[in-house]
């Protein structure tokens, strides 16, 4: 596959870092995006030591608007994949459900990917290629007490993508959705020390009963597992696979 230039949201840590360190490895150029401008300069830094490849960095609040906007004319060179990853969390009935927190997610995980997308698609139709991957959530397919905002936002990442997926059919440009169970992330360690508290619980319990319980192969999703499928709907074998939710769950929606 020929190099390509691939944008990644949240992209300092977690998910968004593992499928960064993917496509560096397969030799491609990587721009990584994230709010926490420290955290973005390691990132980078971490990349360029690991890999023999263009890395760059820009600072992104995926809830602002004019920052999204703009966010093309802050590459150096025309994005060809759009990762859209960043996202936060909070466990919470929704009766003690601040509003302001229940519209931030919503925010960050639905209105950011739809308004960068918005922002990326011209050069994309212009070049004639793109490929948007967004990094949903088995909460894209089934849901969970205590997660109205996240399970929201991911279910309507699907809905958004089928969407873009018809508008931009006569180009070769695709929007697929990941899928996956739980990834051991920095923000899967906050849900399990939320959920331990939220049930009066250990925070094995939770992984053992909570987590991993629906899913059969009972194991965390590995990064590169991520990164693999990511790198797979690049290429020219995925061409025509669009608006499809790519689900890696050991199972669990098998029930």
């Amino acid at each position: 596959m020929t190099a390509k230039h691939v944008f990644i949201t949240g992209g300092a840590s977690g998910i968004g870092f593992g499928v960064a360190q993917g496509f560096a490895q397969a030799g491609h150029k990587v721009t990584l995006s994230d709010i926490n401008k420290k955290a973005l300069d390691n990132a980078v830094s971490k990349l360029k030591s690991q890999y023999d490849v263009d890395v760059q960095g820009v600072e992104l609040d995926v809830t602002n608007s004019e920052q999204l906007a703009s966010a093309p004319s802050h590459v150096d060179a025309p994005v060809d994949v759009l990762v859209n990853n960043a996202g936060i969390q909070f466990v919470s009935a929704l009766e003690q459900f601040p509003e302001d927190k229940w519209r931030l997610i919503i925010d960050i995980l639905l209105c950011g990917p739809a308004m960068l997308t918005k922002a990326f698609l011209p050069s994309m139709y212009e070049h004639n290629f793109g490929r948007i991957i967004n990094v949903g959530s088995i909460h894209s397919l089934v849901a969970s007490p205590y997660k109205s905002a996240y399970v929201s936002a991911k279910h309507g990442l699907l809905g958004f993508s089928k969407t873009i997926a018809l508008e931009s059919a006569e180009h070769d440009v695709t929007i697929n959705t990941l899928c996956p169970s739980y990834v051991k992330t920095p923000l899967v360690e906050n849900q399990i020390t939320a959920q331990a508290k939220n049930h009066g619980i250990t925070e094995q319990e939770v992984i053992n009963t909570i987590m991993l319980k629906p899913m059969p192969k009972k194991a965390f999703i590995e990064l590169s597992e991520l990164a693999e499928t990511a790198l797979f709907l690049c290429s020219p074998a995925a061409k025509n696979i669009t608006a499809q939710a790519i689900t890696i769950d050991g199972g669990w929606t098998a029930h």
